[in-house]
């Protein structure tokens, strides 16, 4: 997993551009300096060959051209972002600004602007007098302009099929698996969790209001260590904490600083993917509502996140979910952070689409299909959580009938 800083910056659409623009200035002194070191007279082949008005003229038409291509690319991406938030859900433009294909062409577009500014303020002279050519530098603007032309029809290309239902569904399945096996490893050794302290210890308060993102349970682990507490978190990676509701509870004697410990937890404008499995299902549910609703009544797409989080949840029930806790060396209980268990995760999963697909058999087909093998593979810690849910399922919806949805020969194409 990445650092908090790295994960902070790679949601910055602006910080690979930022980037890509500095090299290119770097290249641009480099080369040019290049050139004043080198004999320009020798007839170099494939090298620039006009004089400055020349090259004043190409670097310029590619300066004119690369802002065309800049403005086209943030227009096309703005559209982008205006049509998946209303069609899919706004939870999922983090997925579209973080997408390194965008930003690349648009640091690519940039960087080549940049460049050619940067080549061009170092030609010298005209025709008549002394002159300095950088034909080094001129030539690789050329090759600049031809990987922009190379980026721009793979961004294109990119576009029409990121703006895809399957595509978005999927992308946001793969970045909640990614967390999945980083928070909840199936290889993860099996342990009886540690009760948290009953008393109540000293509690400390937010800062300001904001959604836990990340917890560091390594800071917090040293400062428990050094002082001898245990820590508790009292809200989930996920929940929402208003300014001066209680945060993290200390329980000992020891006095660990308050900054240090806020520091610790990071709270942001909206939930985030890094570390909260919850959010990624989260949005795979607000995709399926959206599909189901009057408005756009699209089923398939509705059909397709049953799917991803049928394998999301099979995943889940399958391996044990540990505690998030961290021990001391004595093997006393140091950090203890809340997260929801199978039960919240399923219910999350199937009770707001079954509500919305009441009346359309596909979607409420699938998601017994998909209850009942979850039944089937749920390791025993899990199975009562399963059981509660089918149920319940069967409860609230007893004209679809569960019998022999999950057969094999079910083709479950209707």
């Amino acid at each position: 997993m990445l650092s908090r800083p790295w994960r902070r910056l790679r949601d910055k659409f602006w910080a690979l551009p930022l980037l890509f623009a500095a090299a290119a200035v770097l290249l641009g002194l480099g080369l040019t300096a290049l050139d004043d070191w080198l004999d320009t007279s020798l007839s170099i082949p494939f090298l620039f060959a006009g004089g400055p008005e020349g090259a004043r003229a190409v670097l310029s038409a590619i300066i004119t051209s690369m802002i065309s291509f800049t403005g086209l690319v943030f227009s096309i991406t703005v559209v982008v972002l205006q049509l998946t938030s209303s069609q899919f859900s706004p939870r999922v433009l983090r997925t579209f600004l973080r997408d390194w294909v965008n930003q690349l062409a648009l640091g690519v577009f940039v960087a080549t602007f940049v460049y050619a500014l940067v080549v061009l303020r170092s030609v010298r002279g005209t025709a008549q007098t002394d002159t300095f050519v950088p034909q080094v530098a001129v030539t690789v603007a050329f090759g600049f302009v031809l990987a922009s032309v190379v980026v721009f029809l793979v961004y294109i290309d990119h576009i029409a099929q990121s703006i895809r239902a399957a595509s978005i569904v999927t992308r946001i399945a793969d970045e909640t698996r990614e967390v999945l096996e980083s928070r909840h490893p199936a290889d993860a050794e099996r342990h009886a969790p540690l009760r948290p302290p009953g008393t109540r210890g000293r509690r400390l308060a937010a800062d300001g209001p904001g959604v836990v993102q990340q917890v560091d349970d390594t800071a917090l682990l040293r400062l428990a260590e050094e002082h001898d507490v245990t820590i508790c978190l009292l809200r989930a990676v996920g929940e929402f904490v208003p300014a001066g509701a209680p945060l993290l509870e200390v329980h000992g004697e020891g006095v660990p600083a308050d900054s240090e410990l806020l520091s610790a937890v990071h709270l942001g404008k909206e939930r985030s993917l890094d570390e909260d499995v919850g959010f990624g299902l989260r949005q795979l549910v607000d995709i399926a509502e959206r599909a189901l609703s009057p408005g756009i009544n699209d089923p398939t797409t509705a059909v397709q996140v049953v799917d991803q989080l049928h394998d999301l949840l099979r995943r889940l029930v399958t391996r044990p979910l540990l505690p998030r806790q961290r021990l001391g060396e004595t093997g006393r209980l140091a950090v203890h952070v809340p997260q929801p268990d199978l039960a919240d995760l399923v219910d999350l999963a199937v009770d707001e689409i079954s509500e919305f697909g009441a009346g359309v058999d596909r979607v409420m087909r699938r998601l017994g299909v998909m209850l009942e093998d979850l039944r089937s593979a749920a390791v025993p810690e899990h199975a009562g959580a399963v059981d509660a849910a089918l149920a319940a399922f069967s409860t609230r919806y007893p004209v679809q009938g569960l019998e022999g949805w999950a057969e094999p020969t079910d083709t479950g194409l209707r």
